[in-house]
């Protein structure tokens, strides 16, 4: 028996997802949305009947023998990974739809989506969507092919410029593309220039979703009814008469009514028992539900649908449901879903998001850039996630934060926040929420360092110059060279004997007063201890007098010296231990 392919839609914001599949069902979900974003996971199932409708000869045209029951489309927003089609290992999604504006190219949601899809290795198809913005083309209902071969070779070739910008993107990413009448099936990505507005290129993009999985996927999409039924959790909603209900994604197996079901709840494993399904009807969507959902005694994956049973009001969003056979099964399913909870590191950040399935993600893409996660958790930020980031302040600043995704901050977390110092960081887009705290990170350790090498005292040789005798004692004044390093005022020097002169109370430079001197630099120096002629002479060299205690901090900010300071820095510290051994003979 061979199941629908599930197909996940992913893209950045207003690029056109929900506007696609709005046009292919022929309903106005997105112009429902506020903003026409999607604010919702939704499914369309579409039916062989449908597919072949709207494809017409183009099946034939392709050479695809389609004998899949149609698509289950899941209409995933931009602004949320498609993570929460999450089972053990990977996703549940079979093939997905990667929207980009032709107009705009890649964006940063779209740069997301790809790299989600190559680290879940989900095939995709590109619908480059919008042709009908581009002024140089006459986009038409229907056909691409048969409308691209209406315009002039002067926009044929426009269109394959913008075209191959957006694969140039693609290659950067590590993917190779074209456009789909002239790709590689299985070495390319094929991309299908078409308008939601228009409807054109429809017939294209349908054809190859379902030539496609019936080319490369049959294999995974062949399923057995007597397999344990299994399902992603994508919402849990609120209906009159039902109480809280679960709209699922069943990718395996079949369920029930009346049968028992095992899932992820927010403190600890839920089992209850299916009190009715409700199936969409085909070409409905999931979420317009006057009406149009139909009650039945059991499903088949794969397919939408809504469960309501008993008890389900803490069920965590991107869990695994899977129905229970037999005791045995069922402790095996829990230890499976206990083993889905995530391992924390004893020093790390706080992590927030609004479901399992991001979370995961989140915290995924933080381990692969090395970030400590010492809590990962679902919900808003409250007080007790400031307060246990706040713990990590003196053991590790930079871990003094909270990452959220997708969530809000409470008005109690944030004056905790604001009152402990505890940095909260929170952001709709995964990777820009990890570039905005590795960003920080940085900047964070760049001032550190600053702060922490002004308070050095650099390695530095002097030469005092022969004839620039300004001033005897109470202070000497003498012209120097600086021949390595640097100088500063406050700092003491000491002879190449390691004796202490006494300390640099002023610095001028051509007449200037400065607090400091460089390599190079020709400069009048006071010493407040120094006498000429007793313990400072024309044509000596200095050094600058460095605590030996201070040494253990010099070592952190080696990196920041050249070979010559380091040499120097090394003869400087010879000079001092030479000396404290005869002061202590």
């Amino acid at each position: 028996m061979i199941r629908q392919p599930i197909i996940t839609v992913l893209g950045h914001v207003d690029h056109g997802k929900t506007s696609i599949l709005d046009a292919i069902r022929e309903s106005r979900v997105a112009a429902k949305e506020a903003g026409a974003i999607t604010q919702h996971i939704g499914g369309t199932e579409i039916p062989l009947s449908a597919v072949e409708n709207i494809a017409g000869n183009l099946i034939q045209k392709f050479g695809f023998d389609l004998k899949i029951p149609g698509l289950l489309v899941i209409d995933t927003p931009g602004h949320e990974a498609f993570s929460n089609l999450r089972k053990r290992g990977g996703s549940i999604a079979d093939l997905a739809i990667l929207v980009i504006d032709i107009t705009q190219g890649l964006q940063p949601q779209t740069i997301e989506a790809i790299e989600i899809l190559k680290n879940q290795k989900v095939p995709f198809v590109i619908a480059l969507n919008k042709i009908d913005l581009l002024s140089f083309y006459d986009s038409k209902t229907g056909s691409f092919l048969a409308n691209h071969a209406t315009q002039s070779v002067e926009s044929q070739q426009k269109l394959d410029e913008k075209l191959y910008v957006i694969v140039g993107k693609m290659y950067e990413h590590g993917f190779e593309s074209e456009r789909f009448d002239r790709c590689e099936f299985g070495k390319q990505i094929p991309m299908v220039p078409c308008s939601a507005h228009t409807k054109e290129g429809l017939p294209e993009l349908l054809t190859l979703l379902s030539g496609l999985s019936q080319k490369y996927l049959e294999k995974e999409l062949e399923i057995s009814t007597e397999e344990t039924a299994k399902a992603a959790v994508l919402e849990a909603k609120e209906e009159q008469g039902l109480g809280t209900t679960l709209d699922v994604i069943l990718y395996k197996g079949k369920l029930h009514t009346n049968d028992e079901i095992i899932v992820m709840g927010k403190n600890g494993v839920i089992t209850t028992k299916i009190r009715a399904l409700l199936q969409p009807k085909p070409l409905q969507e999931m979420r317009d539900t006057k009406d149009k959902f139909s009650s039945v005694k059991e499903v088949f994956a794969a397919a939408g649908v809504k469960i309501a049973a008993p008890g389900l009001d803490e069920v965590m969003v991107g869990s695994t449901l899977s129905a229970v056979v037999t005791g045995e099964e069922a402790s095996e399913l829990e230890a499976e879903i206990k083993e889905s909870t995530f391992e924390n590191d004893e020093r790390g950040v706080i992590v927030k998001a609004d479901a399992i399935g991001s979370l995961e993600a989140l915290v995924g893409m933080l381990k692969n850039e090395g970030i400590n996660v010492r809590k990962a958790d679902i919900g808003d930020i409250n007080r007790k996630d400031v307060v246990q980031a706040s713990s990590m302040l003196c053991e590790e600043p930079l871990f003094g934060c909270v990452l959220g995704f997708n969530v809000k901050i409470e008005k109690e977390a944030q004056h905790e926040a604001n009152e402990r110092d505890v940095r909260i960081f929170n952001e709709p887009v995964i990777y820009k929420l990890i570039e905005n705290y590795q960003e920080w990170v940085t900047a964070s350790k760049k001032a550190e360092k600053e702060e922490g090498m002004s308070c050095l005292i650099w390695p530095v040789e002097l030469e005092s110059l022969r004839g620039s005798v300004f001033r005897n004692s109470k202070p000497a004044i003498i012209g120097v060279r600086v021949n390595t390093g640097k100088v500063k005022e406050g700092w003491k020097v000491m002879n190449k004997a390691g004796e202490v002169i006494g300390k640099i109370t002023g610095i001028q430079k051509n007449g200037e007063t400065v607090k400091e001197g460089k390599k190079g630099d020709e400069l009048a120096i006071a010493i407040n201890d120094g006498i000429i002629g007793r313990n400072l002479f024309e044509g000596e060299k200095l050094y600058s007098c460095i605590p030996l205690k201070q040494y253990c901090n010099i070592e952190k900010y080696l990196e920041e010296f050249s070979e010559e300071e380091k040499e120097l820095l090394q003869t400087i510290k010879e000079k001092q231990i030479l000396k404290d051994g005869e002061e202590e003979l």
